[in-house]
């Protein structure tokens, strides 16, 4: 595992939790847990994070990031996202805000608690793998269908989890989010025939 984005991730998280935020790790982490490790210069996280949240939040993780209220409350108005910088290694958490979106919805019911560390042993919510897909498809579309590193996240995780996956569910989401054509791609590239 990622052990410096791992570490600074669950920083952000042990909080996440003492606050009762609810919340799931996404991205290059969810797709190094289920798929192929590679580094990477962020982590992302979709949090259901609320206003009443932002002091304690700001109060308990300010010594070691840098942490910006008004670029938080923003982030909520819209649904969108903020990040949070780890002083001591400059390194940025996204922080994306949870929407109504029934697909979000969907991903935190799905969610699964993962070891993300082993000495000491840690646990954290992650994406499922199905779900961790779908969002990888869904950033190389919008990133124009060029983005080789979100595309091998992808087959990384199908040929990793290809006995596990819920193919069902697979094409359900991939259909409502008009990703059906780069599933069916992945799948062949990765050599699952269905």
């Amino acid at each position: 595992m990622l052990l410096e984005p791992t570490s600074v991730a669950l920083k952000v998280i042990s909080v996440f939790e003492e606050l009762g935020i609810p919340y799931f790790i996404g991205g290059s982490l969810a797709s190094a847990i289920h798929g192929v490790v590679r580094s990477t210069n962020d982590v992302d996280i979709v949090a259901d994070l609320k206003s009443e949240h932002i002091l304690p939040l700001k109060n308990a993780l300010q010594s070691e990031f840098y942490i910006d209220e008004e670029m938080i409350e923003e982030a909520i108005e819209r649904k969108s996202c903020f990040n949070l910088i780890y002083l001591e290694l400059m390194f940025k958490i996204d922080i994306f805000i949870a929407s109504n979106h029934p697909y979000i919805q969907e991903q935190f019911k799905r969610r699964s608690k993962e070891t993300v560390t082993q000495n000491p042993q840690k646990s954290a919510y992650v994406a499922t793998p199905e779900d961790t897909i779908l969002s990888k498809l869904e950033w190389f579309r919008k990133g124009g269908e060029v983005s080789d590193r979100q595309w091998t996240d992808v087959l990384g995780i199908i040929k990793l989890q290809k006995e596990e996956v819920d193919m069902a569910y697979l094409h359900e989401w991939a259909n409502k989010l008009n990703l059906g054509d780069l599933l069916r791609k992945g799948l062949e590239e990765a050599g699952i025939e269905e």
